[in-house]
């Protein structure tokens, strides 16, 4: 029977309103159940109302008739019912799926996936060149059922732990809290990284307006090099009272830098936070401007504690174990978060970041700008570091150690301005024209010389260093501890063999490294400008000898007349002319010898600016020569010539395994010595007045 146009209506507008709040199988029930209701044509006509399929309306009729009982609440099909799981039309698909992105990756070894990011659509793409097709989100289900989620890297891999690891842990704890219940402060000092200031990348975001980002340029290796500022932060975390300081400096992360901020803390917070404090605890990590190693750290602490009258106790954590320091992530993560996606253009822009850092637990942090220099290269000699009040713990003495405060002028520590001043006093030592061997008007011509050549050099190896051109105005950096003047100056003494590198850089108080890269530099110019620095007679072991030498309270060094007096021909069986010529026909050939060996160990030609055989032998070739015909003679031993000579028994062993055949090459026979020396002492007392010597007469 045909059903109206009047029951369409009602029937389609019913359906509008009621369906949408139904599920699948009520939706089919429902219309099966108008169907039934309307007779022959009531499949049609509502199917044409609710505007599906009359399938679906007759399997709603279906399911009526049946009589089956009710499906359980919140299941809408019969199980069984739907389309099958992929994995079980393909079984082997969550295997082929785990040897993907298992840690030990059984699959095939040769898979770019191996070195890819494996992500759900690389993943599935994988899959279905190997024969088991499927979706990226089917990919992401099958990962989430067995297991896998998401994840970063774990920083817990420390690598080859120190022995003394946990047990310098619990002394830092006892440590810790003996301090803290005496009321003494205790810190955890560090530096963080070092920050380029301009509009660099920063990481992390924050709320801006939609579609107006900070606009930062795009490659921040254009801002590198020497000549960018840079902010160099220095935290200070008490753990008692919960604050930071922060000192940021503008030049080098050095150890002065380290001590000068604990100062600065100190001056601004530390004292208000703990009157009356007698102890200091510094907890920091084994490298850095604060190593254990440094001496200087140790030397600037003494300082420290003098002027403020505090027993400083430090107490280093392991190597590796700096993640462990509290300032890491108490302080210093907190800046971290704190300053995300925000351009660092300008000094004040990171105090002030610094110092807005706040968390609810009640951190509070304030922040300084330092602009003093702390110049690289500062060395404090063996001598002046043990002049320190500092005792070992009995706990890893080289981790753990007391400063006691001092008011001792010969124990006391030396300050950087006194450093500064010794300094330049021994400069004024070094340019001494008997160390020199050239007028100071000679000398001062010398430097102006060579001026331009060394700016020219210094701006070579910035711009390298930079890798493009200025981005600062010249003199705006910080300087060195040798001016150019001063560079010419050493390399000269260097150059005339009157001390070797550690006793100028005992003197100086610079680092011997430094003092190397300086003389190389010069050496290269010298020679480039035609210059020859002869040798001097005089040496020097240490470096008081040399300003005992320059003030005039010790003689010339013996050792240079030595070789002169033991040339004697009572000693040596022969005259000096015979002695001489003999000399003169080895030592070339030692020379040769010596110069086919380094190349041989270098594998090619000496570099420019290289030393050049500078003290490259404790003993000269001639010393050497000397020495195997004085033994030839049995005038001595090993250890008499060793005693006589100031070098070891090895190196005079291998003087007369060097020498002896080179003078059998030349016929030279040894004629018995009628005493044999025991000690260095009897032959040297033995030696004629070399005033009254015969130049001419051997004695046998």
């Amino acid at each position: 029977m045909r059903v109206d146009d009047e029951i369409r209506n009602q029937l389609a507008t019913r359906f509008e309103v009621l369906l949408p709040h139904l599920d699948e199988r009520q939706q089919r029930l429902a219309l099966g159940t108008e169907a039934r209701l309307l007779g022959h044509g009531g499949v049609a006509a509502v199917a044409a109302a609710a505007r599906v399929s009359p399938t679906t309306v007759r399997r709603g009729v279906t399911e009526l008739d049946s009589g089956e009982e009710s499906l359980p609440v919140g299941r809408v099909r019969r199980a069984g019912g739907g389309r099958k799981p992929v994995t079980a039309r393909d079984p082997e698909l969550v295997a082929a799926l785990l040897g993907l992105v298992e840690p030990n990756a059984r699959g095939d070894p040769m898979s770019p996936l191996r070195w890819t990011t494996k992500s759900l659509r690389h993943l599935a793409t994988e899959l279905s060149e190997h024969g088991h097709p499927v979706s990226a989100p089917t990919v992401g289900h099958l990962l989430r059922e067995h297991g896998f989620s998401l994840q970063g890297t774990a920083k817990t891999l420390e690598g080859k732990q120190h022995p003394d690891r946990d047990a310098q842990f619990a002394y830092i704890n006892e440590q810790v809290k003996a301090h803290q219940a005496a009321g003494a402060p205790v810190v955890s000092v560090d530096a963080k990284k070092k920050e380029q200031l301009g509009q660099l990348p920063a990481a992390g975001r924050e709320w801006r307006p939609k579609g107006d980002p900070v606009e930062v340029e795009d490659h921040s290796f254009f801002s590198m090099g020497p000549d960018v500022p840079l902010a160099i932060p220095y935290g200070v975390y008490d753990l008692g009272t919960d604050a930071g300081w922060v000192n940021v400096g503008v030049d080098h992360d050095t150890s002065a830098f380290a001590v000068a901020s604990i100062r600065r803390w100190w001056a601004a917070r530390g004292a208000a936070d703990h009157p009356g404090a007698t102890k200091l605890l510094i907890t920091a990590d084994a490298g850095g401007s604060n190593s254990y190693r440094y001496r200087l750290w140790k030397a600037e602490l003494a300082a420290l504690a003098a002027e403020t009258g505090l027993t400083i106790t430090v107490c280093h954590f392991p190597p590796g174990t700096s993640k462990w320091n509290k300032i890491e992530h108490r302080l210093f993560s907190q800046i971290t978060m704190n300053w995300r996606g925000r351009p660092l253009t300008s000094h004040q822009v990171v105090v002030a970041t610094i110092a807005s850092t706040r968390t609810r637990t009640g951190l509070r942090v304030e922040a300084a700008l330092d602009t003093g220099s702390y110049p690289l290269g500062v060395a404090v000699p063996l001598s002046e570091l043990r002049r320190l009040p500092i005792s070992r713990h009995a706990q890893h003495g080289a981790w753990n150690y007391t400063i006691a405060p001092t008011g001792d002028s010969q124990t006391g520590p030396v300050r950087a301005d006194e450093r500064a001043g010794a300094r330049a006093r021994a400069l004024a030592v070094l340019a001494d024209e008997r160390l020199t061997g050239m007028t100071a008007t000679e000398l001062t011509a010398l430097a102006a010389l060579l001026a331009p050549a060394q700016a020219a050099l210094a701006a070579q190896r910035r711009f390298e260093q930079r890798g493009g051109p200025r981005r600062r105005a010249a003199g705006a950096g910080s300087t060195g501890l040798l001016t150019d003047a001063d560079r010419v100056l050493v390399t000269v003494v260097y150059q005339r063999q009157l001390c070797s590198m550690n006793v100028l850089s005992d003197l100086l108080g610079v680092n011997a490294n430094s003092i190397g890269q300086a003389i190389a530099d010069t050496r290269q110019l010298l020679v480039e400008h035609g210059r020859t620095i002869p040798a001097s007679t005089l040496r020097f072991a240490t470096a008081d000898a040399l300003t005992e030498f320059a003030s005039g309270s010790r003689p010339e060094p013996a050792r240079p007349r030595l070789p002169e007096r033991l040339a004697a021909p009572a000693l040596t069986g022969m005259t000096r002319a015979e002695l001489a010529a003999l000399i003169g026909r080895v030592v070339p050939v030692l020379a040769a010898r010596a110069e086919r060996h380094r190349h041989r160990h270098r594998g090619g030609e000496r570099l420019p600016g290289a030393r050049g055989g500078v003290f490259m032998q404790k003993i000269t070739d001639e010393e050497r020569v000397l020495a195997t015909v004085l033994y030839r003679r049995g005038l001595g031993t090993h250890d008499t010539f060793a005693q006589l000579f100031e070098v070891s028994r090895r190196t005079i062993g291998g003087a007369l395994r060097e020498v002896g055949p080179l003078l059998d090459q030349n016929g030279y026979i040894a004629t018995p010595a009628a005493t044999r020396f025991t000690t260095a002492a009897e032959l040297l007392a033995s030696l004629p007045d070399p005033n009254t010597d015969d130049m001419d007469t051997p004695t046998t």
